[in-house]
């Protein structure tokens, strides 16, 4: 099997605060202005997808072997907090290629895997989806049941895969499927979970209707079937079966520092929106910003992100470093996804009615970051895998 690369960056403190400021101006003054017309629309507007291509935003974090700019997780977050600032359906454009699909390759992929892949999938050329969620199947890979089977007594012999995937970001957009499948029944020590790369346009496939959602307007989301979809040996990511559900659970645990940083992007931007709105705005002929309860509410969001963000980068650290890979990413993303939702929740009460009115950003971003606390991984599991780990780690040591 493949052996997973090291997470070190290859760009420097110095070359990355460069990055970062681009993507500050990009999101700020490029994205920003053009919120409403993305939710009007349900898309992207090409124009900032082709802008978003340019800069390396589909490969960032993809190492520069393979055509990325090649950040580490440290890094990563720090772009992610600027991309949590405006509408999250730009950074779900191409989030998937340089996170739980393109790492899936990055750290299990065999060489030819990636060679084939990886170059285009930073270049933006491809568009990349993440197949794991199905119907009975969410934040619990090991409940998958999609099957893969072998066509064919030999070692080369083709798979053939069979299942229904639910809520696939980006698959009405695809060009590649990472799709995770049932190879066997699950064993002790062992799920029975491969994972294969699947072109989309592989017979067989039948991608749903994009989804209607309550936020995240312009990220599409969609089923997808897998009837007798055939695929040769060489589509089984790091050459054996052994190798899915490390992938998946690797993947996922990188994703969700991904997405708490991502929360408090959108934290820091509903906060300051609210601190706008009542240092301008009046109530009774008093700034509504002079009355105690609003600066109380104010309070207690700055405190969420600033909490947030410095969990954020400690948890970074110890997953680039190796010493937690698992239960600190499953705490900040506990912390950061509730700490948004309570946040945009007194954004709105800062707004007042104003705040419930569409196209008012804090209406948005309360719709938008409800999802936060689902995907890639439910608040629910979080605390199951910190607790868990906890007790184990407890048990070990006695």
């Amino acid at each position: 099997m493949s052996q997973t690369v090291p997470s070190t960056s290859e760009v420097s403190a110095e070359d990355f605060e460069f990055i970062r400021q681009q993507v500050h101006s990009f999101i700020r003054n490029d994205v920003v202005p053009r919120e409403n017309e993305i939710m009007r629309t349900d898309r992207i507007p090409d124009d900032l997808r082709a802008a978003a291509a340019e800069m390396g935003l589909f490969g960032y974090a993809i190492p520069s072997e393979w055509g990325g700019i090649g950040l580490d997780l440290t890094q990563d977050v720090e772009l992610a907090m600027e991309f949590g600032y405006t509408a999250l359906s730009l950074r779900s454009m191409f989030g998937t290629n340089n996170g739980i699909a393109g790492q899936v390759l990055v750290g299990f992929g065999t060489d030819a895997q990636r060679k084939q892949w990886l170059e285009r999938i930073a270049s933006g050329e491809v568009v990349a989806s993440f197949a794991l969620t199905e119907p009975g199947a969410g934040s619990n890979p090991a409940g998958l049941r999609t099957r893969a089977r072998r066509d064919g007594p030999a070692d080369d012999a083709d798979w053939v895969i069979d299942g229904q995937k639910q809520y696939i970001t980006n698959a009405p957009l695809a060009d590649l499927f990472v799709v995770f499948a049932r190879t066997a029944d699950p064993q002790p020590g062992n799920p029975g979970i491969a994972v294969f790369l699947v072109p989309a346009d592989t017979p067989g496939i039948t991608v749903g209707p994009k989804d209607a959602k309550m936020g995240q307007e312009g990220a599409s989301t969609s089923d997808v079937a897998f009837d007798g979809v055939r695929v040769p040996a060489g589509a089984l990511v790091g050459g054996e079966e052994a190798a899915g559900y490390k992938a998946a659970m690797t993947s996922l645990a990188r994703g969700r520092v991904h997405i708490a940083a991502l929360s408090v992007g959108t934290a820091q931007r509903a906060l300051d929106e609210s601190v706008s709105y009542a240092a301008q705005n009046t109530q009774g002929g008093q700034r509504i910003g002079d009355f105690q309860l609003v600066q109380a509410h104010l309070a207690d969001m700055a405190t969420g992100v600033l909490a947030g963000r410095a969990m954020v980068r400690e948890t970074a650290r110890a997953y680039v470093e190796g010493t937690d890979r698992r239960i600190a990413p499953s705490a900040v993303k506990l912390f950061c996804t509730e700490m948004v939702g309570k946040v945009a929740d007194l954004a709105v009460q800062v707004h007042g009615g104003a705040g419930y009115m569409r196209e008012i950003p804090v209406e948005r971003i309360y719709r938008d970051v409800r999802l936060l606390r689902l995907y890639e991984g439910t608040s629910e599991i979080q605390r199951l895998i910190v607790g868990g780990g906890l007790v184990r780690a407890a048990v070990a040591q006695q």
